[in-house]
């Protein structure tokens, strides 16, 4: 290092202000940030401290282990601070490269593309953002370019950003509220063909995006449903877009989630957080020659569509180093088995506890959803808990798991019995022990029928009905 570079940003060392005012980090969120953030985290008692991680595990200060069931909603695909990608991003950091001049073509966009591309052969290009409902933006603006009409069709429950345009095609109210008007799309039920096939018939529909599995629930497509809408689509001049900005990069057992179902091959692919390898933040839409063609028909309309931090050099390393590992450990065909042996064991206790509904789902993508029990004293706890909201008792279950067996998790979506199992890809048999072994050990205090457990929850409705 220069004797210049070592005097550069002298004022500023990273540890010391950490050391210095880490402490504050509630506080600082509360009056700078999001204020119900931290006032959520203290209601239910996540509102921990923790100093490091690594895969699939946290620690507190006082050394104590946690596991990751969440993955950062999905981005922490490779657990955290894989090493090949901590080693990707000095390498390109130490490189000095001339990124993002904007008038050049560095090498790494064009090497991410192409290896992106290697999973889904019949798709031609990429488009590189900055996030998952940027990628679903490129997909909506493409898609409408491309097709000369205005209309997007789109699940019921669905979830695909919270821009405004993705938040247009975002199928929960609850994210819609107060944010009107959006552009004028139309919602039909996952699987309704019939529905789909009407809205189609009016000739203006550009495209059908879809979560081959929804997050929200954790619900999948009906088998065939896929395929047949892609034939309804194409046969009506319309694209099918496939967001898989949490299904994809192995996550469900296939490098994507439509590839489950074959001869599934949609027309725009939407792909982000694991991607990023947990670390710098990139959005990709790969989509078909004619589609990016149309958009870029001319000179003129080189920056038609642009991000200006799409395609920086330490997106594209950790991408390329991401899917390096995804290869060299093997780690879509480990979220096959290993989630098999999850699901699997979790299915097996439907029959042993009768607040435990059904657990669905593929890969390492997994729903647990609880139900109505049949023995009269549960079912008084459960109406109660249903008559204040809808979606307590599954928070129940998340706060035990957190507080007693040092195990993160949270529940699927707003007024929803469903727990969404999202760990990283790296999950061992010995977390799925882990998890299974204290998952029983929350269902048998539910099941008891009193202690902490209830006594939360009679907080919890307290805390309901107040905000009513």
């Amino acid at each position: 290092m220069s004797p210049a570079e070592e005097g550069r940003g002298a004022g500023f060392d990273l540890g010391a202000l950490l050391a210095a005012r880490g402490a504050e980090r509630y506080e600082l969120h509360a009056r700078h940030l999001n204020h119900q953030l931290p006032r959520m985290l203290h209601t239910i008692g996540f509102d921990k401290v923790y100093e490091r991680a690594e895969g699939a595990h946290f620690w507190d200060a006082d050394g104590n282990d946690y596991l990751d069931m969440l993955a950062g909603f999905g981005v922490m695909g490779l657990g955290r601070h894989h090493p090949v990608v901590r080693r990707a991003l000095h390498d390109v950091l130490d490189a000095q490269l001339a990124d993002l001049t904007r008038f050049d073509c560095q090498p790494l966009p064009g090497l991410l593309a192409e290896k992106l591309l290697s999973y889904s052969p019949h798709l031609d290009r990429v488009f590189f953002g900055n996030s998952g409902t940027e990628a679903v933006e490129t997909a909506l603006k493409f898609a409408r370019y491309a097709t000369g009409r205005p209309r997007i069709l789109y699940c019921d429950h669905a979830f695909h950003g919270l821009t405004t345009g993705s938040l247009s095609v975002n199928g929960e109210g609850g994210f819609r509220d107060g944010f009107a008007p959006l552009l004028p799309d139309t919602k039909v039920a996952l699987g309704d063909l019939a529905a789909l096939e009407r809205e189609l018939k009016r000739g203006d529909v550009a495209a059908f995006v879809v979560e081959p599995i929804q997050g929200k629930g954790v619900l999948a497509a009906p088998p065939g449903f896929l395929l047949a809408a892609q034939e309804l689509l194409h046969r009506h001049g319309a694209l099918l877009i496939a967001d898989e900005v949490q299904t994809g990069l192995g996550r469900t057992g296939d490098f994507y989630a439509y590839q489950h179902e074959p001869g599934v091959e949609p027309d725009l692919v939407c792909v982000a957080k694991a991607l990023s390898g947990g670390y710098v933040p990139v959005g990709a839409t790969l989509g078909k020659d004619w589609i990016f063609k149309k958009v870029y028909s001319s000179m003129d309309r080189v920056l038609v569509h642009s991000a200006s931090f799409g395609s920086n050099a330490q997106a594209m390393a950790a991408g390329l180093a991401v899917l390096s590992v995804m290869e060299d450990e093997h780690l879509v065909e480990r979220a096959r088995t290993t989630g098999d042996l999850l699901r699997g064991r979790l299915a097996a206790l439907v029959e042993e506890y009768e607040l435990l509904h059904e657990v669905r789902g593929r890969g390492l993508m997994i729903g647990i959803e609880f139900g109505r029990p049949s023995s009269l004293g549960l079912r008084s706890r459960w109406t109660m808990l249903q008559a204040a909201r809808k979606g307590l008792f599954a928070q129940m279950v998340v706060v035990p798991l957190l507080q007693k067996h040092r195990i993160l998790t949270q529940v699927s979506g707003d007024h929803l019995e469903v727990i969404k199992l999202i760990p990283p890809l790296v999950l061992d048999e010995r977390d799925v022990d882990r998890f299974v072994g204290a998952f029983r050990e929350v269902m048998d205090e539910a099941h008891g029928g009193s202690g902490l457990m209830w006594d939360f929850g009679r907080t919890l409705v307290k805390q309901a009905v107040a905000a009513r």
